[in-house]
């Protein structure tokens, strides 16, 4: 386990950029890839590629296009690609908000297939937070389905992000291979570079997060799966809450879609609603639970 005697708070900001940068390239070289931006015609294109190839979209829906990747790229923003072996297996893209809010937004991450298991995904997010802290930037958003139980955990427990606000049909209908032909709610999470969350977890160490411990000490069970593995509701009553997802969504969404949708309206009810209450999402237990504490007046 990585002990961190400094915060973050306390290092001047170039040292905190610097050990952003070294830890983003022992990421990547921990991944075997080298991850860079992307600005020529022919390596975004490729990226555009590798994204129609994971999200598999209706004819005429590709994801990005190499035009709006390259007007992206040259305006500044955030384009980057892992390559290992001359092959791209990862690519990244996020945009810069309103001004004022001095913010990147991320907007679609993906890793190939023959690049899976290796901590590509992780390293190219990690190359972002280095890259936005050269940029003065602090926080970086961006929206995930929070059905997707890896992706949950990725998000919060790896990365150290933090959810914002519960977001129903976000996208509206998707039509492709994860997301299926239903509503696409979605969790907005903030990743706040400089939290000593998130850099404890760029160090390898992912927030903590026990639902069994949470149980034993009398946490609600608000969502859980039935034994049919459908959703079944229970109780909110107490200050720390939790909430399952099934085990894999997308699986379920070809097999089973009503099911499918049943678990997206049960999330939605539980976890959005708690959130729209004021509770916070504490974080994700790998075994699948949502760690919710309620604000307490």
């Amino acid at each position: 386990m990585t002990n961190l005697t400094t915060n973050a708070e306390s290092l001047p900001a170039r040292a905190v950029r610097d050990e952003a940068v070294a830890v983003a390239r022992a990421a990547a070289g921990a991944a075997g890839v080298e991850i860079r931006e992307l600005t020529e015609v022919a390596e975004l294109t490729a990226a555009g590629d590798l994204f129609e190839s994971i999200w598999r979209s209706a004819p005429g829906a590709r994801p990005l296009t190499t035009e709006l990747l390259r007007a992206m790229s040259s305006a500044g923003n955030y384009v980057a690609g892992a390559f290992g072996q001359g092959e791209l297996l990862g690519a990244c893209f996020g945009f810069f908000g309103h001004p004022g809010k001095g913010g990147l937004h991320s907007h679609i991450a993906g890793v190939a297939a023959s690049g899976a298991g290796r901590g590509i995904g992780q390293a190219l997010k990690l190359h972002q937070r280095g890259w936005a802290l050269a940029q003065d930037v602090s926080v970086i958003s961006w929206t995930f389905d929070p059905l997707v139980r890896r992706n949950a955990y990725f998000n919060l427990g790896k990365l150290g992000a933090l959810p914002l606000r519960y977001l129903p049909d976000f996208y509206g209908p998707m039509a492709d291979r994860i997301n299926g032909s239903g509503e696409t709610d979605r969790l907005m999470v903030g990743w706040d570079l400089t939290s000593p969350a998130v850099r404890a977890a760029s160090f390898g160490e992912p927030v903590p997060a026990d639902a069994r411990a949470w149980r034993e000490r009398g946490a609600s069970i608000a969502l859980s799966a039935g034994p049919d593995g459908g959703p079944v509701t229970g109780s909110t009553s107490s200050p720390v809450v939790l909430a399952a997802v099934p085990s894999d969504i997308e699986r379920l969404r070809h097999d089973d879609p009503g099911r499918a949708a049943a678990w997206r309206s049960a999330l939605r009810e539980v976890l959005g609603g708690l959130m729209a209450d004021g509770a916070r999402v504490t974080g994700f237990d790998r075994a699948g639970w949502y760690v919710i504490t309620k604000e307490q007046s």
